[in-house]
């Protein structure tokens, strides 16, 4: 079963011995008798930068000799939250650069092939100096991307902090909603239809439906557009979502109003981008209407 925890991130600089868990919050959800697009929403994880677990029963050979452990395909999916203009490297251990000579610049996700095993450790650098480290005690006993998002702890130090999310086998597209900005400006974002011609040149009537931070839900296949907007309602982000059955997605919101260093403007970023051609002719248009968002309990981990 998919364990998922929020925590509450300290400062990761020169990598803190401190330790965060996993627990269940929610499992994905979706009314009944809603043939519409389906929001389900379930709490997104996060944890300080110390230590992260992910929790699974393990799969033991059976001694027979006829029954073989399963081998299940993880894929790292990691985002650079981080507002620098330094980009970010990542290795596996003391040695193993995942990002080889092509670090992670600021608002870039990338996903990493390369095989994880429990007892890893990945080690965040920037320009040569240690930034963070993320552990992994166990991996989910089924293929899984795993999300992993590095952005600043807060507005006043140049700390790291990590948000991480195990993405559920559903058979629909999900996308965590995240939100690494740090600064006194609040903002929503909301998810809507393309405007849609009818004949005689009439828009159809666009559907919207708010997405909050620190949550995953799953839609329909489709293209959507992704909307930052401020608390009076005026647009400041617009971007494009195109939405395939099996994938999982991320939009964030970025930025920071330092109190030490540079500022960075909140952007809105959505990975990973595809091309509309990508879409079944089938599942191409969104259905009729939007069903009722279903959000769950976001919990909070304390370090121990």
């Amino acid at each position: 079963s998919r364990r998922l925890a929020q925590g509450s991130p300290r400062s990761t600089q020169r990598s803190p011995k401190r330790r965060s868990r996993f627990r269940p919050l929610c499992e994905t959800m979706a009314p009944r008798g809603l043939k519409a697009l389906t929001f389900a929403a379930c709490a997104l994880s996060a944890a300080e930068a110390g230590q992260v677990q992910l929790r699974h029963s393990a799969h033991k050979a059976a001694p027979t000799g006829f029954v073989t452990s399963l081998e299940f395909k993880h894929q790292l999916r990691v985002c650079n939250a981080y507002p620098n203009t330094v980009p970010m490297d990542i290795y596996r251990g003391a040695s193993e650069r995942l990002t080889g000579g092509s670090p992670l610049r600021y608002k870039d996700c990338r996903d990493f092939q390369a095989p994880l095993m429990a007892g890893d450790k990945l080690e965040f650098k920037m320009g040569g100096s240690d930034a963070g480290t993320f552990s992994i005690s166990d991996l989910p006993n089924n293929d899984a991307v795993l999300l992993l998002v590095i952005h600043r702890h807060d507005a006043l130090s140049t700390a790291v902090a990590f948000q991480s999310h195990v993405f559920a086998g559903l058979a629909s597209a999900q996308v965590a909603v995240i939100d690494t900005y740090k600064g006194k400006e609040h903002s929503v974002v909301k998810i809507m239809d393309l405007s849609l011609k009818k004949k005689g040149g009439k828009a159809e009537p666009v559907r919207s439906e708010e997405l909050r931070y620190s949550s995953v839900v799953a839609v329909n296949s489709g293209e959507y557009e992704v909307v930052l907007h401020n608390d009076s309602g005026a647009e400041r982000v617009r971007t494009k979502l195109v939405a395939l059955p099996l994938e999982s997605y991320v939009v964030m919101r970025t930025g920071v109003e330092s109190m030490s260093g540079n500022s960075f403007p909140q952007e809105l970023v959505v990975y990973p981008n595809f091309d509309p051609s990508s879409l079944h002719s089938a599942a191409a248009r969104p259905l009729a209407s939007l069903a009722a968002v279903v959000f769950a309990a976001f919990g909070a981990v304390l370090a121990c």
